[in-house]
Parts: C-alpha cells; structure tokens; sequence
C-alpha cells in the first residue's frame, strides 16, 4: 500500500479556489494571532446523539478556523474533538500532533492523537491509487456513517481539487485536513467542516470526498 505522506507528505492549505477564482495562497489568508491563541471556550456536556429525519445526520460541533496556514490538521483535529464536548486550543492539539511549520506529517498523527484525547475509537484507513475504487468509496461511506452514528467526527487528509453539492471548488495541491461532521442519503453526501475555507462547512458528494483523500487517508 502506497504511504499516506506521497506527494510531499506534509499537508499545508495550497491555492483555494472558488466558482473559478483563485483566492491566492493559504499564507495570504491565514494569519497567527499576534499574541498566541485565543481562549479556549469553556468545556460543555458531550453534545446530545445526531438529530435524526430525513435520513440526515449532523453532529454538532465546534467549529475553529485555523490559526496559521500550517494549522489545518490541529484545527481539525480540534472540531473532531468538539462533537465530544472536549474544548481544545489549536497550540495543545499541535503540540500533540508534531505539527510544525512544515504541517502535520500523515494521518496516522491525527488517529493516534483522537485515541489518546478521547479514550479510543479510531482507525486510520489509507486510499492508496490517485483515484478511489469503488470498494474504497463504500469504505468511506460506511466508515464515516459509523462513526457518526456514534457521535464522532472523521479527520481527512486530502490533497488536490473537489467539487462540491453546489458546484463550488477548493483547491488545495499541497495538501490539507478537515473534518466530516455529518451525512445525508445513507452516506452519498457528506458534511464538511473545512478550516480554511471561509464559508465554514459545505455539502460534497461521497465518491469526491474518496478521490480527495486518494494517496492519503482518514482517521474514523
């Protein structure tokens, strides 16, 4: 199986772009805060299970955009750990991640730092190939069902250009992280919660979500 870091390896947000325009470079739009992070939100009650109807499940989650454009996987890794009540700053979840100016180096980190923070749960499952086969597809798709059903958000490491339910496309080709906090139609469509992008979260088909993550991988 093909190593989930290929391509590089280390994930920072590339060039976003969005219905066509280039937004320019994750430096330009990230800035760390001037004097380290904010404070952190004080912890609340683990959230109750995902509201059900109409065969959509969402979690409720906290959401951070990342502090620095190297940030992307701290940051996701830190809405993950929102949905079960666990209020984190970015600085503590990077710290735990290795993450450094370089990014975070594979998705492994983000499994095993979801497991130490939150008592276990989590594989790491790797789409080798630069496009996901179908089995891999459904893989996802079950994966992420489950482990929001069982009120857990899933970590992705993607690399290249998606589209998303709406027609909007984000572009990262150096690599990024974000979470899936939810899913509609059994699993076809998936909710993300993306740390660069500026509109907070958006809807994206289940086979996109797959060839996005294709030669990296997912924490579940």
């Amino acid at each position: 199986m093909n190593p989930i870091i290929r391509r590089s390896g280390l994930s920072i947000a590339g060039f976003m772009i969005a219905s066509g325009f280039a937004a320019g470079p994750a430096v330009a739009m990230e800035r760390p805060p001037a004097t380290g992070d904010p404070p952190v939100p004080t912890a609340q009650p683990p959230p109750p299970p995902p509201a059900e109807g109409d065969d959509k499940q969402l979690l409720h989650y906290d959401y951070q955009r990342q502090k620095t454009e190297y940030y992307c996987a701290p940051a996701a890794t830190a809405i993950a750990l929102s949905t079960q009540g666990k209020s984190v700053s970015q600085r503590e979840v990077a710290n735990k991640l290795g993450t450094t100016t370089d990014g975070t180096e594979s998705v492994e980190d983000t499994t095993r730092v979801l497991n130490e923070m939150t008592g276990g749960g989590y594989e790491t499952t790797e789409i080798d190939g630069v496009e996901a086969q179908p089995q891999q597809v459904q893989e996802l798709r079950t994966d992420v069902v489950e482990a929001v059903d069982d009120n857990r958000a899933v970590v992705a490491n993607i690399t290249g250009t998606a589209e998303d339910t709406n027609g909007r496309q984000y572009s990262y080709t150096g690599g990024h992280y974000l979470s899936i906090v939810g899913y509609e139609d059994g699993g076809d469509t998936l909710k993300i919660a993306d740390p660069y992008d500026r509109s907070k979260d958006y809807w994206m088909d289940e086979e996109d979500v797959a060839d996005w993550v294709a030669e990296r991988g997912y924490s579940s």
